[in-house]
């Protein structure tokens, strides 16, 4: 089985702290039935996301082959290989807000945070996501930000926004 070491030195973000709670998740879902799931869920919860190196270690540990395991990461768009943000944001791009400018907003957001949409900053800070529709047209242009929706948005609003979230 690979070994804390050697995943933290291909992976920094797979430190022994990470690797350790890991592990808990590994060891108490470990001879369940239909395991894989939560395990990911989990496992995602503490790293942020599934690295192939992460799901090479959970192979191993409840022997499920590798293949399987990244079958199941890439069908369920709720799992990502990516690393996110603290803070992800969702433009809305439905018709509403597109009427109303969201392009712009859209604009200054990748040239500001300098990344297109679907990356993430340098710094962890922001994810950048394009939706359909997020279901407030009547707040139009809309952006959210975890949890927060912020409606009537617009470019010169966004330096603002943004220095709410650390």
């Amino acid at each position: 089985m690979s070994t804390v070491n050697d995943i933290s030195s291909v992976n920094p973000d797979l430190n022994s702290e990470v690797m350790s709670k890991v592990d808990d998740i590994i060891e108490h879902y470990k001879n369940m039935p239909g395991c894989l799931i939560p395990v990911l869920e989990d496992s995602q919860r503490v790293v942020g996301y599934l690295p192939v190196e992460l799901q090479e270690y959970i192979s191993e540990a409840i022997n499920i082959p590798e293949s399987t395991i990244y079958g199941v990461v890439t069908f369920y768009s709720y799992f990502t290989m990516i690393p996110k943000g603290r803070h992800t944001i969702k433009v809305c791009m439905g018709t509403a807000c597109y009427v109303k400018g969201i392009g712009e907003v859209l604009n200054r957001l990748e040239s500001q945070l300098k990344l297109k949409v679907g990356g993430t900053t340098d710094d962890r800070r922001f994810s950048l996501e394009a939706v359909r529709c997020l279901g407030a047209c009547g707040l139009a242009p809309v952006v959210v930000i975890d949890s927060d929706t912020h409606g009537g948005v617009s470019p010169d609003k966004l330096e603002n926004i943004l220095s709410q979230y650390q």
